[in-house]
């Protein structure tokens, strides 16, 4: 009889164990694939939002059936120190991620989990890349210790991400964050561009107020166009994986750029056009479709809802919030700009939907700064400094190429949205001045760095790169002024050929 007990016993304790474990796994597979696609150095540049001369129909489609965007801002307008941010869902100052390509061998402070592990930890499989796109989308680009691949704890394993490329079935519930580099400056613009069935027009495409209107800088906007149909049509690849592989109808797509474009005002400034970015969220199974929110959102407000989404509880440390949660309300976006490659900045900004307010600690180095990296991939900077130096810039130009910075900027966006006029000095608007300065100095106190370690990745190479065409090679240096991009990977392969041999 006590035998007969104790089977019973343990045949119930197995039951349970095994209903247990059967709940669990159902749980776990029910909780929504997600796919965070990142397109590099992109402003709000697709057909959905307006922009003329650009066919985006996967986008729209995703915007069309999903929820769009409008006031979403990156936490600083260059790529590593935005993607720290968003890594951690954390603002990139209060974790010291705030230069860029900087202290890749400090460990994060121990407070500070990137969110790919907070996944892990609730049944994800992690993925980082996807195997059809250009150069297969791997990029991680943080400033922290890290690694690709593996496990995390943060003080003797560094991984972030389980494999590499392919979702599959098995890998359910899976997390894959994918970048679409053809936006992002590189060698291949015009191959693009060759193999487009339709290529941008130059004489149709329209120009922002601050663009001198020269051939060779709308030469250079319809080859970024190209691109941008280019990452679209990989867009509509990965829906149509999802499709086939039967997944369509429980994964999340969220669709973004790291920062703006790389050009004028854009990709590592504090104005609207390297801020401001794309954003798309398609769920049927959530969301009807067609909605436009325009509240500000945050970059790092997107990591927080892939949390939510996942059904784990923000951490206190994350400064970004849940979109979806009833209690989300944002009145602003603080954004930093600080060390990029050479060139030591540090400027502060907060954007609401009415108000942007810019503070330039450092006014005495110019927008234009003369950044070796940039000499080859900016052909509007060349022409329009030809342009400045002969008088031919009207006043929205010569803005940029002006020899400092103004101490502050204040523009106001619903009048002003290419923020052409600053009111700074303007009598009317101090009071507004006055309390965005205010407000931007209690966000300097509240996000402040939890260490002052500093250790940046020399660029010294590049800078003497750009000296050395100047002084051997003037005649290349005549075709990057006259806004051809001569190639960066060729010529830096040339001159490290040069150093050794020297």
């Amino acid at each position: 009889m006590k035998n007969t007990r104790r089977s019973f016993a343990l045949c119930s304790i197995l039951c349970l164990f095994v209903l247990s474990c059967t709940s669990q796994d159902k749980r776990t597979s029910e909780k929504p694939n997600i796919i965070w696609i990142m397109a590099e150095d992109m402003s709000l540049d697709l057909a959905c939002y307006g922009m003329p001369n650009v066919k985006t129909p996967y986008l729209d489609k995703m915007a069309k059936e999903g929820v769009r965007f409008d006031n979403t801002f990156v936490t600083n307008p260059i790529c590593s120190p935005s993607r720290s941010a968003m890594m951690i869902g954390t603002h990139q100052l209060k974790t010291n991620t705030h230069n860029h390509r900087s202290n890749r061998n400090v460990p994060l402070d121990q407070q500070f989990t990137p969110f790919t592990q907070k996944l892990r930890e609730v049944g994800y499989t992690t993925i980082l890349g996807h195997h059809g796109v250009m150069q297969k989308g791997r990029k991680i680009d943080v400033n922290f210790k890290h690694e690709p691949l593996g496990d995390w704890d943060g003080k003797t394993t560094f991984g972030l991400f389980d494999k590499y490329d392919n979702f599959t079935k098995e890998d359910q519930p899976f997390f894959a964050q994918i970048q679409l580099k053809a936006t992002h400056r590189g060698d291949w613009w015009d191959e693009v561009r060759a193999q487009s069935n339709h290529p941008v027009d130059p004489n149709k495409v329209e120009l922002p107020e601050y663009y001198a209107d020269h051939p060779a800088i709308r030469l250079d906007w319809a080859k970024y166009l190209d691109q941008v149909e280019f990452m679209d049509n990989e867009v509509g690849m990965i829906f149509k994986e999802l499709k086939e592989k039967g997944m369509a109808d429980n994964t999340i797509v969220i669709f973004i750029g790291d920062n703006g474009r790389c050009n004028i005002k854009g990709k590592g400034y504090l104005h609207d056009p390297g801020l401001r970015i794309p954003h798309i969220i398609h769920y049927p199974k959530q969301f009807k479709g067609g909605d436009v929110r325009k509240d500000v959102v945050s970059a790092t407000d997107i990591t927080a809802t892939i949390l939510d989404f996942a059904g784990v509880i923000t951490p206190e440390y994350m400064t970004g919030k849940p979109l979806f949660s009833n209690k989300f309300k944002r009145d602003y976006v603080y954004a930093t700009r600080d060390l990029w490659d050479e060139i030591e900045e540090k400027s502060r900004a907060i954007t609401s939907n009415e108000w942007k307010y810019i503070r330039n600690d450092k006014p005495q180095i110019p927008f234009d700064a003369h950044q070796g990296y940039l000499e080859f991939y900016r052909p509007a900077v060349h022409v329009m400094r030809t342009l400045n130096k002969e008088g031919q810039l009207n006043e929205n130009q010569k803005f940029f190429f002006e020899k400092t910075k103004p101490l502050e900027e204040l523009y106001h966006l619903k009048s002003d949205p290419q923020e052409l006029n600053n009111l700074a000095a303007n009598p009317k608007y101090t009071s507004v001045l006055e309390r965005l300065r205010a407000k931007t100095k209690t966000y300097d106190e509240q996000l402040k760095p939890v260490s002052d370690t500093y250790q940046p990745k020399s660029v010294q190479t590049t800078v003497d790169l750009v000296q050395w065409i100047k002084e051997d090679y003037p005649e290349v240096r005549k075709e990057m002024e006259s806004g051809v991009e001569v190639g960066f990977k060729k010529w830096t392969a040339k001159f490290k050929k040069y150093l050794k041999k020297q």
